[in-house]
């Protein structure tokens, strides 16, 4: 379930490494397109119709002003806005810095918790926690937990779930 607004912001931040994982994502991804936009740029030709010749001239300016943000400002924005909670009723998640998510999960929707390790998040002792519900939404994530705090938060979720499942039958 999303809502527009919440009452509060939800309790904990993610990990602060994910602004390191995020900030390698982001060098990669620029290291690619800057490298595109010089290839670009360096096979331009005076015969190519204006626009194109124009869009190969300013592309390497464009892709270093991209990694200006998605190395310098877009990580921490990210981690300034992502945050999470578990209580004994639900999963709260907040996440995007452009678009922000709110989503409410009550631990008596869940159908099965997770972790999640992807290569780049071991490098910095992440995991993500993801919620299986039975909704159209699907799986909701606590994305870049460290990875100890992962490793307890999922099994007491799960644990919680079992028991309002059990209180109910």
């Amino acid at each position: 379930m999303s809502t527009a607004a919440s009452p509060r912001l939800p309790a904990y931040q993610i990990a602060p490494n994910a602004i390191w994982l995020w900030t390698l994502q982001g060098a990669i991804s620029s290291v690619v397109l800057i490298g595109a936009a010089l290839v670009l740029a360096a096979l331009s030709r005076p015969d190519w119709p204006g626009l194109l010749r124009l869009l190969a001239t300013v592309a390497p300016y464009l892709a270093v002003a991209y990694a200006v943000v998605a190395v310098l400002i877009r990580p921490r924005l990210r981690y300034r806005t992502h945050r999470w909670e578990v209580t004994a009723e639900a999963v709260f998640t907040l996440t995007g810095w452009l678009e922000q998510q709110w989503t409410i999960v009550p631990v008596a929707r869940i159908q099965t918790v997770d972790i999640n390790r992807g290569a780049m998040q071991r490098m910095f002792g992440l995991a993500s926690v993801a919620v299986l519900t039975a909704s159209s939404k699907g799986t909701v994530l606590i994305e870049h937990l460290d990875a100890e705090l992962a490793g307890r938060v999922a099994p007491d979720l799960a644990t919680r779930a079992a028991a309002v499942r059990d209180e109910a039958t």
